[in-house]
């Protein structure tokens, strides 16, 4: 797992290599407004903008996709690669999703698929305007309705998605599939904390992701990791409101691949459901997570601090029974501090047939002022050490 300052070693490197090719020339510019956009918020652009990428991406330098200030109407739509060169998409303006049910019969708003050296990037805002479709969703009921993800980043390999705005996606505002080398860095995130199902980042099947210096304020996971997720950084991100950082939910799918190396460091939560997570249904399908650390974390009121989760079930009902087949071992929470907003500022519980292995409880220093009484830690299948301050008393 790489630490930290290699990933922002990466990023620095990224930066300046983008700021020479800058100096050298910026490429070509494949203005959206030549292909016939308009922004006017209302008129469909998606035509226009699926030409200036396709022209874009056939282009045998440098590259870039321009959208000038302005609000443009885009309906679903799904831009591919292999480009020939680097490719710049320059978002500028404002992006709308479109608000009729039509629009909601697709996974998707904005795709980029099997892209090499892809660089989204401009300041620019992604509106998914998702009240038009939050009443669609049900998964209280456990009846999710497949909303459209607000941009699906799939296959990307060796890039860079850095100063972009998305606020109010329908489903997940980005989800990062079977990706290689991304960096996400000064990203800002935004739904109402009672926004259903709008994770902020969502991670499966993807390898040395990096993600920092960002603000993220969503209805459910800032950022959530599952299946196959491997050598994933976050650092100086701030949460909240939302459901914090979690590895999860695993184990409700066959197959699953194993989930290992999360590096998550200098970060703070507010007003937040959860600090750091891990979940995992019950019953669950095996499946191993394992190399995680959490390091130098702050809360500020966050319901669950630090949580382990094995018997994760969000639906009203659910078999308690049961129990999970996930391994959840090599987790270290470090440098942890700040105000609990319940009693429970540690909550470890683990599996009853695959109990948790080697957790480590490092300075842990977690106050709560509510009146339930003392500030206390809950451990049950946990196998693991503590050192340094122990508030609460540490239950390993």
């Amino acid at each position: 797992m790489g630490s930290v300052d290699s990933f922002q070693a990466l990023y620095f490197l990224i930066l300046s290599s983008v700021c020479v090719a800058t100096a050298q020339g910026q490429g070509k510019i494949f203005n959206v407004m030549h292909y016939g956009a308009v922004a006017d918020g209302k008129t469909d652009n998606s035509k226009a903008f699926s030409n200036a990428w396709n022209a874009a991406c056939q282009w045998n330098d440098r590259s870039h996709v321009f959208i000038p200030s302005g609000t443009f109407l885009v309906r679903p739509l799904l831009v591919k690669g292999p480009c020939k060169g680097t490719t710049v998409f320059q978002l500028e303006g404002i992006l709308k999703a479109p608000t009729d049910t039509a629009s909601l019969d697709f996974d998707h708003w904005f795709t980029f698929q099997y892209v090499d050296q892809l660089i989204i990037t401009g300041g620019g805002l992604f509106d998914g305007q998702g009240a038009s479709a939050w009443p669609y969703s049900r998964c209280q009921y456990g009846q999710c309705r497949t909303l459209p993800i607000s941009i699906r980043l799939d296959f990307i390999t060796n890039s860079w998605v850095n100063h972009i705005t998305s606020i109010d996606s329908k489903n997940f505002h980005f989800n990062v599939f079977a990706c290689e080398n991304l960096t996400m860095s000064n990203i800002r995130i935004s739904a109402p904390g009672d926004s259903p199902n709008t994770d902020g980042i969502h991670i499966g099947n993807s390898t040395n992701i990096n993600i920092f210096h960002s603000t993220i304020s969503t209805g459910d996971d800032c950022i959530s990791l599952v299946s196959g997720s491997k050598s994933i950084n976050v650092s100086d991100v701030f949460c909240g409101p939302g459901h914090g950082i979690s590895v999860g939910s695993l184990g409700r799918s066959k197959d699953e691949e194993t989930v290992k190396g999360l590096m998550v460091k200098n970060c703070t939560f507010t007003n937040t459901t959860n600090g750091v997570r891990i979940k995992t249904w019950a019953p669950s399908n095996v499946g191993l997570a394992s190399s995680f650390v959490f390091e130098d974390i702050t809360v500020n009121d966050a319901y669950n601090p630090i949580i382990i989760d094995q018997q994760y079930c969000p639906f009203r009902s659910c078999y308690t029974k049961a129990s999970s087949n996930i391994q959840i071992k090599d987790v270290r929470f470090s440098n942890i501090r700040g105000i609990s907003s319940s009693r429970y500022a540690v909550n470890l519980q683990c599996s009853k047939s695959k109990p948790c292995e080697d957790i480590k409880l490092d300075n842990i220093n977690l106050a709560y002022h509510g009146t339930e009484g003392s500030v206390a830690a809950s451990c049950s299948n946990v196998y693991g050490s503590c050192h340094g301050r122990q508030t609460p008393p540490s239950c390993l």
